[in-house]
């Protein structure tokens, strides 16, 4: 077996990873005993096949990669150094050599070929550094890598892959040192990582994080192969502290047992995923696959490329130990764990030997191990496996299998895929954005315009009003003043009158002195015709002057007439003016409606781009670069026809996407009940999906929804209300939110007042989620948490008394988890809450979900010594014994019987009773 290009911290990853695919993952040579070395024609040939680019492979993204295999050897322990001291160890390390010999006897030996050899003075760095530290590597940029620890039970393997290093920072194991790589050269802004951490426990996989997910299906895709576990619980991990303590949690779940070669032997296989995906920006300027005019790209055409995400996964797997019965002394339950650990084993062994061999057959079936680790053999993963073994010669059976493991699994070649798709969907998120913006801003403008038309007719108005005030004043005036001066005017004339009539009359009594009284008669009459002539002249004078100010009143009036029909005319201008600007705005709009349109068509069009896209690149035809937008519309229809038949939840997230949460939860603020039932609906079933839980309490969400309970006297409302927090309160960050926001003392008035079953099941479900937190224990008491749930026993109906049983399970759980550690003392909160005579009255439910959830109860309380007394007291002790008998569920007939063993007092009852009897 040809030796690795592994040093002392392991090869660098270029962005090309050209020395990787040539040395690090090279065929193995023969070994120095059985096989004989590779020609170098052939190791010419590997080189040429597995260097090159794999970013930028014309037909397809794989390139070849062998496992690669590293040896560890354990320092003997307290017991082989008093039974072996007389013997050598029965394995003799070269290092330098990268070599390992295993004794036959004293004089003959075997010698095997590894990636690397590790003494037992190897650090937990350097091992890291040389077994996971380039799959790491691989991952960071785009491929799947597995690390895979193998080797005979107590050889070490969950110490090199799981330890924690709390106490000792340089005893860390290759889990922590891999997520502290992985969150130190990933951003928080651009990049998500998540965690799965299961456990293969008797042929079943089972959630460590959330321990009552304990039947997880494994789904395979039909066209790809590729093996997912939709049922797991993923968490995003943030930071370091978050993943070191989710591990914690999850190692408190995994079944041990002690044997004769371990202590703490690991009874199940652990498999950590890790989810990595990344956004690489720099791309699309090597990428001229869209139209360009005239030389330069089109604005429009480089805003709608999207970005480019790498999906990749580590899968870190720490499997069981094998071992043989008869030196482990394995019986009764941990028999038929050792015989499912061993079946589970050599099922993976016969994968390997056929992969190996080239086998047309591989029996990856026989075992949901082997389903699991598909992708790891003969898959697109990069894969090193760490195989571990003892020198004490009492066990050189076990340690010659794992080396022949190890041999085996060297001649396995996988093909490496990288993993690249365009994100469409933050480029749909972002061309929604753009048209929301351009809409608000037309909207702006038109308004603005609307509001500027109308300040100009209404100036027009007010201008108009106020000429035709001050035309009329004017008319008055002119019309007093004139009636003035024609008043004055005739009393000037008769003035004038009088004074020639009475001038006249001193002229007539003169002449009639002077006359002869014969003259009497013609005076009389000369007198007469005088007066007539002189009163017509007055009238003649005065009729011209009558007619002479009115002529120039008129010419006045007419003047001041053509002056306000001039001003007339040019508001008339400028009103036609204004209605030509107005005709403008409303065809600018149309213009812009009809850019929306397209734009909107485009969107449609680039989603079929991407199922296009994405088919394309899983049939491995990613070299067919795009040309431009022609071939989009021949599968618009195929588009629509899909996205119809998503259902309510696509119709919901479509809504989301379209209308925005905002608007949605200022809904839950409508005056309309109907409005607020629907829009508490919606939320409810967005808090539904975990992606859109943090964006929900961010925007308020959560607050929005306790007041909804808080105020709101509709039954509907406050179920669905209920519901929704109960989905917000399966999150860690959330619980305590809604324990701030005094959302424990809501759900518990909501369960006093409530009477419809499915409003408490909700209010229960909720409750039973926040008793899951270890934090939260006294406060979830004090605020009568414990109260609540009791309470909603009257109810009575089956689904609300199983939730009531499983918050009581898991605030049980927490206690005696808290107890363990040392962080509580004193009599369980339960018991004195009351709640003992109800989990003993319903350990015999008929319904299995309350049964299950109060036998756990019941074992959960009975750890600890300090309850016993009352849990004698209550009957309780009839129930663990019995359920340590009859329960139909293994691990918790298990629990129980443990329980009842290692109780001092609940050993001394039981010897009582029975003299009694």
């Amino acid at each position: 077996m040809a030796s690795g290009s592994y040093r002392n911290g392991g090869p660098k990853l270029s962005a090309k990873l050209d020395r990787q695919h040539s040395a690090v993952y090279s065929t193995p040579k023969a070994s120095a005993k059985s096989r004989p070395p590779a020609t170098p024609a052939a190791a010419s040939s590997l080189r040429r096949s597995g260097s090159g680019n794999p970013a930028s492979t014309p037909a397809s993204n794989k390139v070849p990669g062998r496992v690669r295999v590293a040896v560890r050897l354990r320092p003997r322990n307290a017991e082989e150094l008093v039974a072996d001291a007389d013997f050598a160890d029965c394995v003799e390390l070269l290092p330098e050599l990268k070599r390992l010999k295993l004794r036959k006897n004293n004089w003959d030996s075997e010698t095997y070929e590894f990636d690397e050899v590790l003494t037992e003075f190897a650090s937990q760095k350097r091992v890291y550094e040389v077994v996971a530290k380039p799959v790491v590597e691989s991952v960071l940029e785009g491929y799947n890598g597995t690390v895979m620890a193998y080797g005979q039970t107590g050889t070490g393997k969950t110490f090199t892959l799981g330890r924690l290093g709390e106490e000792d920072n340089a005893a860390r194991g290759i889990m922590v040192r891999a997520m502290e790589d992985i969150l130190a050269d990933t951003s928080p802004d651009t990049d998500s990582i998540s965690v799965s951490y299961l456990q293969l426990y008797m042929e079943t996989i089972q959630d460590l994080l959330v321990p009552g997910n304990d039947n997880i299906a494994i789904v395979e895709d039909p066209k790809t192969g590729d093996v997912s576990l939709p049922g797991a619980t993923i968490v995003e991990i943030r930071d370091q502290r978050n993943f070191v303590e989710l591990l914690r949690r999850g190692e408190a779940h995994r079944f041990a047992a002690n044997t004769k070669l371990n202590t703490e032997s690991s009874r199940s296989h652990a498999i950590l995923m890790v989810h990595v995906k990344r956004s690489i920006k720099g791309r699309h300027d090597a990428e001229p696959s869209l139209p360009r005019e005239n030389g330069n790209a089109s604005p429009l055409l480089s805003s709608l490329r999207p970005p480019i995400v790498r999906k990749s996964k580590l899968v870190v797997v720490d499997l069981a130990g094998s071992e043989r019965i008869d030196k482990s002394g394995s019986e009764g339950h941990s028999l038929e764990e050792a015989k499912s650990i061993n079946l589970s084993l050599s099922a993976l062994g016969k994968c390997i030997n056929s992969l190996a061999e080239n086998s047309p057959h591989v029996p990856f079936r026989d075992s949901k191990l082997t389903r699991l680790l598909r992708d790891s053999f003969g898959g697109t993963a990069r894969t090193s496996l760490v195989v571990t073994i003892g020198p004490s010669p009492r066990h050189r059976g076990e340690t010659a299998s794992t080396v022949m493991f190890g041999q085996r699994a060297m001649k396995v070649e996988n093909m490496v895929k990288l993993k690249e798709e365009f994100d469409y969907k933050s480029l749909c998120r972002r061309l929604d954005i753009e048209i929301d913006k351009l809409i608000a801003a037309n909207e702006r403008q038109l308004k603005d315009f609307e509001d500027e038309v109308e300040r100009i007719r209404a100036d027009a108005q007010s201008r108009i009003a106020e000429a035709e005030i001050n035309y009329m004043n004017s008319l008055e005036n002119e019309r007093s003043k004139y009636q003035t001066d024609y008043l004055e005017s005739i009393k000037k004339l008769e003035e004038k009158w009088r004074m020639n009539h009475q001038s006249s009359n001193n002229d007539k009594t003169r002449v009639a002195h002077e006359q002869c009284l014969e003259k009497t008669c013609n005076i009389e009459g000369s007198t007469a015709s005088n007066s007539e002539e002189i009163t017509r002249v007055g009238q003649l004078l005065l009729n011209e002057k009558l007619l002479r100010e009115s002529t120039e009143e008129v010419n006045d009036l007419k003047s001041q007439v053509l002056h306000w029909k001039n001003l007339e005319a040019s508001a008339s201008a400028e009103i036609i003016k204004l209605r030509k600007m107005l005709d403008n705005e409303a065809n600018q709009k149309q213009k812009l409606e009809e850019e929306i349109r397209i734009l909107k068509g485009q969107l449609l069009q680039l989603s079929v781009e991407a199922d296009k896209t994405r088919r394309s690149l899983e049939s491995g035809g990613s070299g067919k670069s795009l040309t431009g937008l022609d071939s989009i519309m021949s599968q618009a229809r195929h588009s629509q026809l899909r996205d119809s038949g998503n259902g309510p939840k696509a119709s919901i997230a479509k809504l989301f996407e379209q209308v925005g949460l905002q608007k949605i939860l200022s809904l839950l603020e409508s005056e309309d009940a109907d409005v607020r039932i629907h829009a508490v609906k919606v939320v409810a079933n967005l808090a539904a999906e975990e992606a859109n839980q943090e964006k929900i309490v961010e925007a308020g969400g959560l607050t929005s929804l306790l007041m909804l309970l808080r105020i709101s006297e509709d039954e509907t409302i406050r179920r669905v209300a209920a519901g929704a927090i109960a989905n917000l309160a399966m999150n860690e960050t959330n619980q305590e939110l809604i324990m701030a926001q005094s959302g424990i003392s809501l759900l518990s008035m909501t369960a006093a007042d409530a009477e419809d079953p499915q409003t408490l099941r909700m209010v229960a479900g909720a409750v039973a989620n926040l008793c899951g937190n270890d934090r939260l224990q006294t406060r979830l008491r004090g605020e009568g948490g414990i109260k609540a749930l009791l309470g909603m026993v009257r109810c009575g109906h089956p689904d609300v008394l199983a939730q009531v049983a499983r918050g009581i399970a898991n605030f049980a759980k927490c206690e005696s988890r808290a107890s363990t550690q040392g962080n509580k003392v004193g009599k369980s909160l339960l018991i004195e809450d009351g709640a003992l005579p109800w989990i003993v009255k319903s350990a015999n439910s008929e319904a299995a979900p309350i049964r299950r959830h109060v036998e756990l109860a019941l074992c959960h309380l009975a750890q600890h010594e300090v309850n016993a007394n009352d849990m004698i007291s209550e009957g309780a002790l009839w129930e663990l014994v019995r359920i340590s008998q009859d329960c139909s569920r293994e691990d918790i007939r298990t629990l129980a019987h443990r329980t009842l063993t290692s109780s001092p007092t609940f050993q001394s009852e039981l010897r009582r009773l029975c003299i009694e009897c």
